[in-house]
């Protein structure tokens, strides 16, 4: 039997959001209005099939750029308690904040022009020349024989990182299908994580060879230049392409990502999903200049109240993944568990990089599931339960103490404790960023969010060691705590469920307030339609 959810009365999270938006200037000759509305609605039926699988190849290839941020957090970890005079002196307090915060400052200006880049140039070649630059930074770092060299290569691999932090979550969200969207984007987490660990597992292995710092830095250059060839032959985006006018080219790519294995897709399906994406996506003013058309976006995004509310909680989430702390045990857990009294501290930095790997993929497994706002909702207490338990621990260790103390073991299972909420929430979810923006605002909302996201990255990385010293570590993270029940405030007065919803459906969600009773509803509804259509309630939409 077949489900017509529309003569039942029932709109369907497509028809919602095209209320707004849906205009005489948008319709062809050949469409009333509500001829656009019932096809492209009719259209979302594409998104209830499996999809091709050379697209979860495509963003194993794309995550190639999580896995250099990755790396590159883990192994200045590492490096940092292994380099000793290398660079011509022992390195201070105040040296290793301005290796580590080198890379956050180049990020932070990288990301900022990295959405602007990407809307001009394109995602695909954004992606390419983000790997050249993280390729000189890695070159350069290997061959430093002074700090200020190691600084100047950080930077230049920080612009690479910065600009891959955006574009690789991007293009992945505007490459996925919807129902496996939150999951594909956590795959480039994922890869964040395993470069983290796989960073420390070869720090720890070369932790006693001379100069094995530098083969653990210069390592970094082989993924990035693999991911840069293949790429070339990589697809752009069918929203890229529909913006830029490549009509022929998107419909292309969208029977390429919508196409079971083995199996042709129906045409007219294909053409309901352009359809669908020329309403959303179409460039309004294709005759205006790079610049007008920046300031323009500016100018939505700051002034339309319903593209403000999406910087807001783009940039609130990637605020709250900075500011409670996390990198700060990234960058210098080594270094923690040094002072802690552990004899291989890279070794067990290790053990905390494996924790943070294996809640992600829990994270992978449930996020689309559960959904964002829950499983944000359900974890960031606990990140701050377990800060808690860390400054108390803090607290308590006695000075020299070995790791074989009770409070040492207890800061380490705090901290394990602390990275699990991390890794299964506020690590994933800010990364979903680009789905919370229409297209006129994507790229430039997106950098906004990114270079929040960098800015307090900077923050966290020149300032931990400093606050370590002059608060004590009880206070460092008694601090950071205090940030993450802020943090879990914000989510639920702020946060609407984005879950199941195509990127076109998101845009309405917005629209008239920080609506969350209406994003709940509007999931459920797409996830039910999913699940019905899955156990063939819903007929195919050729028939």
């Amino acid at each position: 039997m077949v489900a017509d959810s529309k003569n039942a009365g029932v709109q369907t999270p497509v028809e919602l959001a095209l209320q707004p938006i849906l205009s005489l200037e948008t319709q062809s000759d050949d469409y009333s209005p509500d001829a656009i509305a019932r096809d492209v609605a009719n259209g979302v039926d594409i998104e209830d099939g499996e999809p091709n699988p050379f697209v979860f190849l495509l963003t194993i290839l794309v995550s190639f750029s999580g896995f250099l941020f990755g790396y590159d957090t883990g192994y200045v970890s590492g490096a940092l308690v292994s380099i000793g005079t290398d660079l011509g002196s022992v390195l201070t307090s105040s040296d290793k904040e301005f290796i580590t915060s080198a890379t956050s400052v180049g990020a932070l200006l990288g990301g900022v022009i990295a959405g602007t880049l990407a809307d001009v140039l394109g995602r695909k070649w954004v992606t390419i020349g983000a790997n050249t630059l993280f390729v000189v930074g890695a070159a350069i770092q290997t061959g430093a024989h002074t700090i200020w060299t190691m600084i100047g290569g950080r930077f230049v691999m920080g612009w690479g990182v910065g600009i891959a932090s955006l574009i690789a979550p991007l293009y992945i969200s505007e490459m996925a299908p919807s129902r496996f969207r939150g999951r594909l984007v956590v795959l480039n987490v994922l890869a964040i994580t395993g470069g983290q660990v796989i960073a420390y597992a070869i720090g720890a292995g070369l932790s006693n060879l001379q100069n094995g710092w530098r083969v653990l830095v210069g390592l970094g250059i082989v993924p990035a230049i693999a991911q840069m060839i293949m790429f070339i032959y990589m697809p752009e985006t069918p929203r890229y392409l529909v913006r830029t006018g490549q009509i022929e080219k998107a419909r292309h790519v969208v029977r390429w990502i919508y196409s079971p294995r083995n199996r042709a897709i129906d045409e007219e399906v294909v053409t309901r999903k352009v359809k669908l994406l020329e309403i959303y996506n179409n460039e309004q003013h294709p005759e205006w200049s790079g610049y007008r058309r920046v300031k323009y976006a500016l100018k939505q995004l700051y002034l339309v109240p319903g593209h403000f509310r999406a910087l807001v909680v783009a940039c609130g989430l990637q605020g709250i993944q900075q500011l409670c702390g996390f990198n700060s045990l990234m960058y210098f857990s080594a270094t923690i568990f040094q002072v802690v009294g552990f004899n291989q501290p890279t070794a067990v930095s290790l053990i905390v990089a494996g924790t943070n790997m294996a809640f992600t993929i829990l994270a992978f497994l449930l996020i689309d599931i559960i959904g964002r706002r829950r499983i944000l909702l359900s974890t960031v207490w606990g990140m701050s339960a377990a800060l808690v338990l860390n400054a108390v621990a803090f607290h308590f260790l006695p000075p020299n103490a070995s790791q074989s103390d009770p409070w040492a073991i207890i800061i380490l299972v705090a901290m394990m404790l602390y990275v699990a909420f991390y890794a299964a929430g506020i690590g994933n979810v800010p990364w979903q960023q680009s789905e919370l923006f229409p297209m006129q605002v994507r790229g430039l909302g997106t950098s906004m969010a990114t270079a929040t996201n960098w800015g307090g990255n900077l923050i966290i990385g020149s300032t931990f060691l400093t606050m370590m010293d002059r608060i004590t570590p009880s206070g460092t993270f008694g601090f950071y705590a205090g940030l993450c029940l802020l943090g879990e405030v914000f989510i639920y007065f702020f946060y609407p469920e984005t879950s199941y919803l195509t990127l076109e459906d998101i845009q309405g969600v917005l629209k008239d307030g920080f609506d969350i009773k209406k994003s709940n509803q509007m999931s459920r509804e797409a996830k039910m339609k999913h699940q019905a259509s899955t156990h063939g309630l819903i007929g195919d939409s050729s028939a």
